[in-house]
């Protein structure tokens, strides 16, 4: 998956853009983005996101074909393991202590191709009330390649504006009883805000990292490490 001579979308990144409508469409599920994706150019792209649900990655990739990294569990899931695997997801496994080398390897091969690579930093879901940590691990590749990145809001909402919790996949849901919320919720908003890239050029990863953690915040309107801020109602989020 990746350019054609001259920088042209291939048909399977075409198509792996229209699965993600598809699957979404038969969720009720409808995106609405803000700001600029990555362009379809011959370097590579990073997006760096906050996460909230499995549908992220759908919402996220119905925009800009985009391969994840994903946590390899998700290939066993019905239908979206299927899809994430066919879209050129690339699994990591979390029980191995080692293998973010092997990881940040392939995405390193993938941004020279040309690909747009997706990551969740934070390494967990919240309700989206909050952003955790982003670990800069998995950013020693954009860093590498000189790739940019572009920071990701992504957010759930009721038809009328308000928070929407049910897609968010926390706690000890498994992905069928997560799945089973989603479909009994009669509509779904989410919006797939994109920040302004980094240009990583001579930046760390830590710089990379901190960069694209403040900019995801100040599109969901959340606190950044150091900085007040006031809200009313807000809850943490069971750890995953």
């Amino acid at each position: 998956i990746g350019l054609e001579a001259g920088g042209t979308v291939t048909v399977w990144n075409q198509a792996a853009v229209r699965w993600a409508q598809d699957l979404l469409a038969i969720l009720a599920i409808r995106v609405r983005h803000e700001g600029r994706p990555p362009p379809h150019a011959r370097h590579g792209a990073m997006i760096a996101s906050n996460h909230v649900s499995w549908a992220d990655v759908f919402a996220i990739a119905s925009v800009r074909h985009t391969r994840f990294i994903a946590k390899s569990e998700i290939r066993d899931w019905p239908l979206a393991g299927w899809l994430a695997e066919t879209s050129g997801t690339i699994f990591i496994r979390r029980a191995r202590r080692h293998d973010t080398a092997r990881i940040n390897a392939q995405v390193h091969d993938a941004l020279a191709q040309g690909d747009c690579v997706g990551l969740f930093p934070e390494g967990t879901t919240t309700e989206g009330d909050r952003l955790l940590k982003f670990h800069s691990a998995l950013f020693e590749a954009a860093v590498a390649n000189g790739a940019r990145v572009y920071p990701v809001a992504v957010r759930y909402e009721h038809p009328d504006g308000t928070p929407l919790r049910a897609v968010a996949y926390v706690g000890d849901l498994s992905f069928a009883q997560s799945l089973g919320l989603v479909i009994r919720t009669r509509e779904t908003i989410v919006r797939v805000a994109f920040a302004p890239p980094i240009d990583t050029d001579g930046l760390t990863r830590q710089q990379v990292a901190a960069q694209a953690h403040e900019r995801v915040a100040s599109l969901l309107g959340l606190p950044t490490p150091g900085k007040a801020h006031v809200r009313g109602g807000d809850r943490p989020a069971a750890p995953r």
